[in-house]
């Protein structure tokens, strides 16, 4: 029998503040052990649980996120976790994710025959790991967050077992994952090496007991391995090569999910450490923020433009996407996070952008239809005659990606426009604007296709687009608030302005 270590003190845990991770955590594996020791059931059952598990995540992080706003923000389990606000709207954006991805999933798997809870429980368990990600106060948490998300998005990739492209691009998914997971843990390495510790509080305080603005090796190449990794994971150019395959070859569903939570999550980390763990060397890391950020708004534009499948121009629209969230964190190191916009604008955009891509694939998702193979450019002709509805809300959507007034996209590119201006990034700006104007003919193609051409020929035998209830749902949603807050953009604004209440500070 071993003995209890006198010297060990367990940290407090302060269970209510973790209460949407207990209920992801516990939501999933309720749904799996009751799937796996309860006959099939009913239709639509996994999908409308795995949603009420998502709304009961959703409905404690407002709580949690009240109790912030009145008794401030503070660390968790001796500092291995941050809660505050920053942490609460990235699990809201989590949360939304997860609802509106589980709706529109839930035909596609009974169409495709692959109905069970699976899906459903994989999306739960990599909404933990980024819920992790953004709280993380610490590499090694974060670096499990990261895992315990990448993992469950590997699988979800190759989940199609019928389609051979499911296959390949979830094993091209995790090979590329794999290395870019390592040059971020060698990167964590040369971190605690340079500073002696993995928590972010204690490397800001190893700077602060050094003199002023050392130069450490260690650090540097730590920060640029770092870097590396947390490219391929918000997939920004140019570690965006896997990007453009894995989203045409993953189930659409899976699609919509990596591009929404998987996004949400790998850039809530990226601000976390840049601009919390690492401010004091923020000389050395903007501007390969800003040359990743100017790289990904020009590649995903221009090569969006010449794409013939729609998951693929939407796989390379989410990298100039990828830019302009880049915008906002790179006016963000300027800031030091603390004050003007660039965080405020960086975490609003992914909200906005999960939403409209969610709705984006939705439909997509519809167009495909049995065998999901239909998501070539000419599947889309005259879907607006078919199904008028369905091409309305696509339309809106894209307008939104194109950041047309009066849609949440014009907020999103908007704030962080106007933060790299405040910060005088005057350059990154104009740029940012300029790939704006591209990216729109890549959109405006698409409605051509939907709302002017005629079926393509042969297409009088194939099966119709149907619209089922769950996605019917989910669009609709998707479109109610995108216009919502291309209206009415300010309580959310001021909502996300809270974003820089981090624990510590």
């Amino acid at each position: 029998m071993i003995a209890a270590d006198p010297t060990f003190i367990a940290p407090s845990i302060d269970w209510s503040a973790l209460t949407p991770l207990l209920v992801l955590l516990g939501g999933g594996l309720v749904l799996l052990v009751g799937a796996a020791l309860t006959p099939p059931w009913p239709k639509r059952a996994y999908a409308w649980s795995t949603v009420a598990i998502g709304i009961a995540a959703l409905v404690m992080t407002f709580i949690e996120w009240h109790r912030i706003s009145r008794s401030g923000p503070k660390f968790l389990i001796g500092g291995a976790l941050s809660f505050d606000a920053f942490s609460m709207f990235a699990t809201i954006t989590i949360c939304v994710g997860v609802i509106l991805t589980s709706l529109i999933t839930e035909d596609y798997l009974r169409r495709e025959g692959m109905d069970g809870p699976e899906v459903y429980g994989l999306y739960l368990m990599a909404a933990i790991g980024g819920v992790v990600m953004a709280m993380a106060n610490d590499f090694i948490v974060l670096f499990l967050g990261l895992e315990t998300l990448s993992i469950a998005l590997y699988v979800l990739a190759a989940s199609h077992r019928k389609r051979i492209e499911s296959q390949e691009s979830g094993l091209k998914y995790f090979v590329l994952g794999g290395f870019s997971s390592a040059f971020f843990l060698y990167g964590i390495a040369l971190i605690y090496g340079g500073t002696g510790s993995t928590n972010f509080t204690k490397i800001i305080a190893s700077f602060d007991s050094v003199a002023a603005h050392r130069k450490d090796a260690l650090i540097l190449v730590g920060i640029g391995l770092l870097l590396v990794g947390l490219g391929f994971k918000v997939s920004a150019a140019p570690f965006h090569f896997w990007s453009p395959d894995v989203y045409e070859g993953a189930p659409t569903p899976v699609t919509a999910f990596l591009a929404s939570v998987g996004k949400a999550a790998a850039f809530a980390a990226m601000l976390r450490v840049l601009v919390v763990a690492l401010p004091n060397w923020k000389d050395d890391w903007q501007p390969v923020i800003w040359t990743i950020a100017v790289v990904s708004l020009a590649v995903g534009a221009i090569s969006a433009v010449v794409q013939t499948n729609v998951k693929r121009m939407l796989a390379y629209s989410s990298i100039n996407h990828a830019g302009f969230i880049l915008l906002g964190v790179e006016a963000a190191g300027h800031a030091g996070g603390s004050t003007g916009r660039g965080m405020p604008a960086a975490m609003l955009y992914l909200l906005l952008y999960s939403v409209l891509t969610i709705g984006s694939f939705g439909v997509v998702t519809l167009v495909s239809r049995t065998g999901d193979g239909a998501t070539d450019l000419n599947s889309f002709r005259g879907l607006a005659r078919q199904k008028p509805a369905i091409a309305l809300a696509f339309t809106v959507f894209l307008l939104a990606q194109a950041g047309v007034p009066l849609t949440s996209g014009f907020i999103a590119k908007f704030g962080v426009v106007q933060a790299g201006v405040e910060q005088r990034s005057y350059a990154l700006a104009i740029i940012a604007m300029v790939t704006a104007v591209v990216s729109a003919f890549l959109y405006l193609r698409i409605m051509v296709s939907v709302w002017l051409e005629d079926p393509a020929a042969g297409d009088t035998g194939r099966e119709p687009v149907t619209v089922p209830f769950s996605a019917a749902v989910a669009i609709t949603l998707c479109v109610g608030f995108t216009l919502l807050v291309g209206f009415f953009p300010g309580w959310l604004i001021d909502a996300s302005d809270k974003v820089v209440q981090i624990a510590g500070r």
